[in-house]
């Protein structure tokens, strides 16, 4: 049975470190706001006296405290530390396999999630009682950290134990949008029926996997939830942490929802510099464009970028005003069509075995028709009322598990 626990029900049942973020020019100070984990007294009593494991990684802070290190000083039992794409400290290239190891700081095993296995085993959790589920999502249905939370779920049934989340707002919580994945194209970077940007808190996926039926089997995981306090989702909030390499400032993070489908395509998207997911270009564009980059191998971030060593040019979207973002409520996709028409090469840009990229357009956005309506020139409003019937069931499916007005 999954309970919900808030600021006025401290004992009761209520409803059944890294480097900042450089802020956009429309900034938060996130006033008010305190994240799942900030409210230690809500969820220390279920957590005292137990052996806890968590899955972790550098967002999971109070204040500028990780939490793990918190919860040793107040006297919890970790056990161990699952960690998840890019390592529990989050220095681990994207997509780069981790291996276990022994945190240097604490000395807490910590078992890889994004290695040789995705969940945890039952001999993994067998002297678990309790599990904390605490890292900070960017509610894009490509960004892999509800994929690793459905199979802790998966994993907490299975072993018949409870899984704690401590909610942390969505800094694109304003927009749902994109197509609804076709189950056809599920991959590592889409494994839900939901929209491209899905206007959800981890907490409020937990419950939508749950409800919908989406774990293995059609299991129904233990949760209990300590939601985010004083939060709506037409709050802005800044990350205080990246959460992973490549979405380093607060601006790549508003574009990412936007810029992510690049991924698919024959075009560098920042990888490689310092300035990921805000700028976009190719060699090829030599002559069409002056703003230029130089992708190049960077430990931690992108080892082999695309165009590596080569001059690209593009687009720069560095000072782009993302509250354009903000006040349309949609993934811009423009710029994809504007690049495709400016490639002097167009039978290359949609192909993978020129890009060398993991995923294509199809896995990208979650349909099979994209590639041949950008190729055929469709305006983007057709191409929107395609999704909207898909989109429009997803709105209102979503309402039944919102934790925030």
């Amino acid at each position: 049975m999954m309970k919900l626990f808030s600021l006025i029900a401290l004992t009761g049942l209520l409803f059944s470190c890294s480097p900042k973020i450089k802020a956009t020019k429309v900034d938060t100070t996130n006033a008010g706001i305190k994240t799942g984990a900030e409210q230690t007294e809500l969820y220390l009593p279920l957590i005292k006296g137990k052996r806890v494991a968590i899955l972790a990684n550098q967002t999971s802070i109070i204040g500028k405290t990780h939490l793990v290190d918190s919860l040793q000083k107040l006297g919890v039992n970790i056990v161990k530390v699952f960690g998840p794409e890019h390592g529990f400290r989050g220095n681990a290239s994207a997509g780069a396999k981790v291996s276990d190891e022994i945190d240097q700081r604490t000395g807490i095993p910590i078992i890889s999630l994004y290695g040789k296995k995705n969940k945890p085993s039952k001999e993994d959790l067998a002297d678990v009682d309790i599990l904390i589920y605490d890292l900070q999502d960017v509610g894009v249905r490509f960004y892999t950290n509800i994929n690793a939370l459905s199979r802790l779920m998966e994993a907490c049934e299975e072993s018949k134990k409870t899984l704690l989340i401590l909610d942390r707002p969505n800094p694109n919580r304003y927009l749902i949008d994109g197509p609804v994945l076709d189950m056809k194209y599920k991959s590592g970077i889409g494994m839900f029926p939901i929209p491209m940007s899905h206007g959800l808190t981890v907490a409020e996926f937990a419950q939508m996997a749950n409800g919908e039926g989406w774990l293995k089997n059609r299991v129904k995981a233990d949760l209990k939830i300590i939601p985010v306090a004083n939060y709506n989702h037409d709050m802005p909030y800044t990350l205080p942490v990246p959460p992973s390499p490549n979405l380093n400032t607060q601006q790549a993070i508003l574009l990412y929802p936007s810029v992510c489908m690049f991924e698919g395509v024959y075009v560098n998207h920042g990888r490689g510099t310092y300035n990921p997911f805000t700028i976009l270009g190719s060699p090829a564009y030599k002559g069409i464009y002056e703003f230029s980059f130089t992708p190049k191998s960077i430990k931690g971030m992108a080892e082999t970028p695309i165009f590596m060593d080569e001059v690209c040019y593009g687009i720069d979207l560095r000072n782009y005003d993302t509250q354009k973002l903000v006040k349309s409520k949609k993934i811009n996709f423009e710029w994809i069509m504007e690049l495709y028409k400016a490639h002097p090469k167009k039978e290359q840009f949609f192909e993978s075995k020129f890009s060398n990229q993991m995923n294509n357009i199809e896995i990208q956005i979650g349909r099979g028709d994209f590639r041949q309506q950008i190729i055929d020139g469709v305006p983007i409003e057709t191409i929107r009322a395609g999704w909207e019937p898909g989109l429009k069931a997803y709105k209102e499916m979503r309402k039944k598990y919102l934790l925030y007005p």
